[in-house]
């Protein structure tokens, strides 16, 4: 997969890129990440990208012309059509799932905002889609970028030396992932559960189960609501409440 980003700040993507996970699928030949700088396809000496607002206002918004060039060259860099992502606080949360799809195209490209915004009518023509990462503002979308490739990046065949790990994360069927525990056995902060050191792997898979539904019922119930449950789970969930509510009282 291909993974190109316009941004102001092509060092700062890079380096994101380079380390853990992502760096290592990259080196592994089953990522690329590349950096765009506006700034490069500009026409006067100054390099300028933003101007002020029509009507009025604080702030700056960036112009068509350098990012337009810019998609053009991006486009141009590889045979394999980009599909072209805002990242904007106003745009469709992400998601999960929103990332498995994205995971699956052969390339992306992540135009990164600044100032006050992008003109309009270039998103109007130029962008597939819009993405937020949360209902907050940053200086920029290099940062919800790089949460991007990480999230997408993690997803490609390979990137991972455990393909469950990705199989077993949050959100990855719905709900929130289990407690987990490593060594020592037992500590001044508390013992591992003994199922988990039972050996008996269905004992254990049901107690992940029942421990995932039952965080997901506390920290993000509205996901429970969103989810047809079977009856096997139902009991799971009763049973981590019943359980819940004896150790509180």
């Amino acid at each position: 997969m291909r993974i190109d980003v316009v941004t102001l700040f092509p060092d700062f993507v890079r380096q994101c890129a380079a380390v853990g996970v992502v760096g290592r699928a990259q080196q592994r030949k089953l990522l690329q990440v590349e950096a765009w700088n506006p700034r490069d396809y500009t026409a006067d000496r100054h390099r300028t990208v933003d101007s002020s607002s029509y009507g009025g206002g604080p702030g700056m918004v960036m112009l068509i012309e350098p990012l337009r060039k810019t998609l053009e060259v991006v486009r141009d860099a590889a045979p394999d059509p980009a599909h072209v992502i805002y990242l904007s606080p106003q745009g469709a949360r992400l998601t999960q799932g929103r990332v498995e799809a994205l995971a699956k195209l052969p390339r992306i490209a992540l135009l990164c905002g600044r100032y006050e915004g992008v003109d309009e009518r270039l998103l109007a023509h130029e962008v597939d889609e819009e993405l937020s990462i949360g209902d907050y503002v940053l200086s920029g979308g290099e940062l919800a970028a790089a949460v991007i490739i990480d999230a997408v990046g993690r997803l490609q065949d390979g990137a991972l030396n455990d393909a469950q790990s990705a199989e077993q994360d949050s959100f990855s069927d719905g709900l929130l992932d289990c407690p987990h525990y490593a060594k020592p056995v037992h500590d001044a902060l508390g013992s591992v559960p003994e199922v988990l050191l039972s050996g008996d792997h269905a004992a254990i898979a049901r107690w992940r189960h029942k421990q995932s539904l039952g965080r997901t019922w506390l920290r993000r119930p509205e996901l429970l609501a969103q989810r047809a449950l079977d009856a096997e789970s139902r009991a799971l969930l009763d049973e981590f409440r019943r359980e819940y509510v004896t150790a509180r009282n």
